[in-house]
């Protein structure tokens, strides 16, 4: 599977379709510079990258890569039908055969709002979930490069993350990691209950699961234990309302969670490089 890290997000470059005749073969090409999806609709493609073999029957898709040579492995038995896509990153990206532990980003500064970069998982190859829907959004893709309408190209990229985002699910389901499940539960509960105070005790009574497991798999899908997540996501809440409402500082730290004036200008510090009533300066007038 590919794994990429948002934002940017991977955006559509262009696309096509072909018709070959039994017997005819797919180009091969190298090095290329932007990923190839293709999605046969009618017979089978077979194909190669070095060396791993990408069968392409109808209904399902494949994702090549943009820095490796792809071949035709066999010609194709019947006339076969495929819709091609390119698209690209300006993020990072890798390939995994499973879900890597996710590192957090450092800190960079008290910023008004702190981007949170995040992962995706999308399956080098399989069945389309919902074939005549991936169908209808290339279909469309391909008429929007003939049309002179205004925002043609901002259309294209919306119906393309639709696209990817349904390969995304499909991926999510396919390869659906427990710890990963938990972690999300978990990550849930914490930001449901931030306000009050949660102790690895009540975490594991509500999860169901022994607190060192859950600190287990936290840190495989967020890269930090449960209470540096919620800690991060407190300071996050304490930082909209400095700057959205005029409540006494001490007011803020009790609503966000944190059990003491001290404890909250310390973590708030540690997070985001300054002191609360400094960030609500900076940003207050």
């Amino acid at each position: 599977m590919f794994r990429f890290t948002s934002p940017p997000m991977p955006h559509y470059i262009t696309s096509g379709e072909d018709v070959y005749p039994a017997g005819d073969k797919h180009a091969a090409r190298s090095d290329i510079g932007v990923f190839d999806l293709l999605v046969t609709t009618r017979g089978c493609l077979y194909l190669e990258e070095d060396g791993l073999p990408l069968t392409i029957p109808a209904g399902h898709f494949a994702i090549l890569r943009p820095d490796r040579a792809h071949r035709t492995a066999r010609p194709c038995g019947e006339e076969t039908h495929f819709r091609w896509l390119h698209f690209q990153t300006l993020g990072n990206w890798s390939e995994t055969v499973e879900r890597e532990l996710y590192e957090a980003p450092a800190h960079t500064g008290p910023s008004f709002v702190q981007i949170e970069t995040f992962v995706f998982h999308v399956p080098r190859s399989g069945e389309l979930p919902a074939k005549e829907m991936a169908y209808e959004w290339l279909e469309e893709l391909l008429r929007l490069h003939a049309a002179a309408e205004t925002g043609a190209r901002f259309k294209q990229q919306s119906i393309f993350q639709q696209l990817l985002f349904q390969l995304q699910e499909e991926g999510s389901a396919a390869a659906r990691d427990p710890q990963l499940a938990l972690a999300d539960e978990a990550a849930a509960y914490l930001r449901r209950s931030y306000r009050e105070q949660v102790s690895y005790k009540e975490l594991s009574e509500q999860l169901h699961f022994h607190a060192n497991y859950i600190a287990l798999c936290m840190k495989k899908a967020f890269g930090c234990t449960p209470l540096d997540y919620l800690t991060r996501y407190r300071i996050e809440q304490a930082k909209q309302l400095l700057i959205h409402t005029a409540d006494p500082i001490g007011a803020v730290a009790e609503a966000t969670g944190f059990v003491t004036f001290s404890y909250f200008v310390r973590c708030f510090a540690k997070h985001t490089g300054t002191r609360p009533k400094a960030f609500r300066q900076r940003y207050r007038r």
